[in-house]
């Protein structure tokens, strides 16, 4: 099948495009992360995706458009929900790259981290590829994010500290303490 694989980030990405491609799909990477904050986080994560990409000769679709002040518009007083709206926003525009280039399914690799809430995830990738006419291609990576945390430490890859948004950061390194 045709394949159009969403990824966060290159260790991420590791585990789905071996998987995936041991079960005889045709691969393109897709890298679309508008909630990545601050900019030099956002490049440092495109660079590990694509010089990963470029080793294991994956063709990779990397957005321009670093689309933050849309993804803080939608989640300023919806914190909460924040998680929500995220995975929304990039599956959505997944779904749409992946109808319009003539692939059979999109996935992500969001769905390797224990860290993301992948229920949320499989319903609103299964809904927006509903929604959009091109089937979400549901599988559960997450049996091999320890191998790929093994291999990206292995290939001296930028691994990241946090998931992404200025939410998580603050959650990643903010412990309560108080203003001064």
């Amino acid at each position: 099948m045709k394949i159009l694989l969403h990824a966060c980030c290159g260790p991420c990405s590791i585990y789905p495009i071996k998987a995936l491609r041991e079960e005889g799909h045709d691969l393109r990477g897709y890298f679309y992360n508008p909630n990545i904050h601050p900019y030099t986080e956002y490049e440092r994560r495109l660079d590990a995706f694509r010089r990963y990409t470029d080793k294991i000769d994956l063709p990779v679709i990397a957005e321009d458009d670093y689309e933050l002040d849309e993804f803080l518009r939608h989640v300023s007083y919806r914190e909460g929900d924040r998680c929500r709206f995220c995975y929304g926003m990039r599956l959505k525009r997944a779904a749409q790259v992946a109808r319009k280039g003539k692939y059979e399914a999109f996935t992500t690799t969001l769905l390797v981290s224990p860290r993301q809430k992948h229920e949320l995830i499989k319903e609103i990738g299964t809904a927006i590829g509903q929604e959009a006419g091109i089937p979400f291609y549901y599988r559960d990576f997450r049996p091999g994010y320890r191998q790929a945390v093994i291999e990206s430490k292995e290939e001296n890859m930028y691994r990241q500290q946090y998931c992404g948004c200025i939410y998580s950061e603050r959650d990643r390194y903010y412990k309560g303490r108080t203003q001064e």
